[in-house]
């Protein structure tokens, strides 16, 4: 049994080359146990080979790879092994079989206990469909039971590549949700998505990959920072307010400035923001309404991927 002093995930200098290809170039990383971790980057980043190495379906190159403590390529791996659930961006299942059926196929291969396999079907919102072939099943209703597959054996460690791809509103939220769980149940997660907007407030940290390497590492918060990407400003005032307004923040560093009738919108460096506010508390009659939208992951990815 690894120690808990170790991470749940520590990876250094890893390398896989596919000929003159550098899909991996050298990532050193560390996932911290119960981490919601994610993994950003264009296609070709190298995103889903990195997850097949830390699986142990891929031989790097170079370097070494530890999950739960345990090397990818000793003999302790087996049994981690257990204890790891993936669902890959592209989930193949058999189609003549049925969904409790596909669910108890694996549980099988995976030395997890069967009667597990209903609650799941239930957790992921399938229990209506548990005894259709996959075959009917919607591509949505398939990524739900992939889901189901990779949370069989209550894994302490799940990778996660494009795992919202086809679901619905409904189901995307029940997934957050779920995830949401496993998170404080000391579950490590790392996920792969390109919708941004759906890791923006739910991941603890992520890496942005390009060219199979780590070009950005850190929580959000902390990216938009080191960044120093503006503030979205827009306020909203009486027509009589405005020129007062104008006055108050003629001296302050805002760039795309438009006045309106009833207000501005404006981009405000970070350092600016407390003087704006204050600025704006001194003007006799004050504002209607004051949003300050911080930049999004989207902004962010872009900047570091210039």
């Amino acid at each position: 049994m690894a120690s808990t002093e170790h991470p749940a995930l520590a990876l250094a200098g890893v390398t896989k080359h596919f000929g003159a290809v550098r899909a991996v170039d050298g990532v050193d990383l560390e996932v911290r146990r119960g981490e919601l971790f994610g993994l950003i980057g264009h296609n070709g980043a190298g995103k889903s080979t990195l997850i097949k190495l830390m699986l142990g379906l891929l031989k790097p190159t170079a370097g070494t790879i530890r999950i739960q403590g345990a090397p990818v390529d000793g003999r302790g791996f087996r049994d981690v092994r257990r204890r790891i659930g993936w669902l890959p961006e592209n989930v193949v299942l058999y189609d003549n079989l049925s969904g409790i059926e596909t669910l108890r196929y694996f549980a099988k291969l995976k030395g997890a206990d069967a009667a597990g396999c209903a609650p799941l079907l239930e957790r992921v919102g399938l229990e209506q469909a548990a005894d259709r072939p996959v075959r009917e099943y919607s591509k949505g209703m398939r990524q739900r039971l992939g889901f189901a597959q990779a949370l069989l054996g209550e894994p302490a460690v799940l990778f996660l590549d494009e795992p919202t791809t086809g679901l619905d509103p409904v189901a995307t939220r029940d997934f957050h949700a779920t995830l949401a769980t496993l998170r404080e149940q000391g579950t490590t997660v790392v996920i792969t998505s390109h919708v941004l907007a759906e890791l923006q407030e739910r991941v603890d940290r992520l890496a942005l990959l390009a060219n199979g390497r780590v070009q950005a590492l850190g929580s959000v918060q902390a990216l938009r920072e080191r960044m120093a990407l503006p503030l979205r400003v827009t306020l909203r005032a009486a027509p009589a307010s405005v020129p007062a307004l104008q006055r108050a923040l003629a001296l302050l560093p805002l760039a795309e400035t438009r006045w309106l009738v009833d207000g501005l919108r404006a981009l405000c460096p970070r350092h600016a923001k407390m003087p704006l506010l204050a600025a704006i508390a001194a003007v006799p009659g004050g504002v209607d309404d004051v949003q300050v939208h911080e930049p999004t992951l989207e902004d962010v990815y872009f900047e570091l991927a210039r």
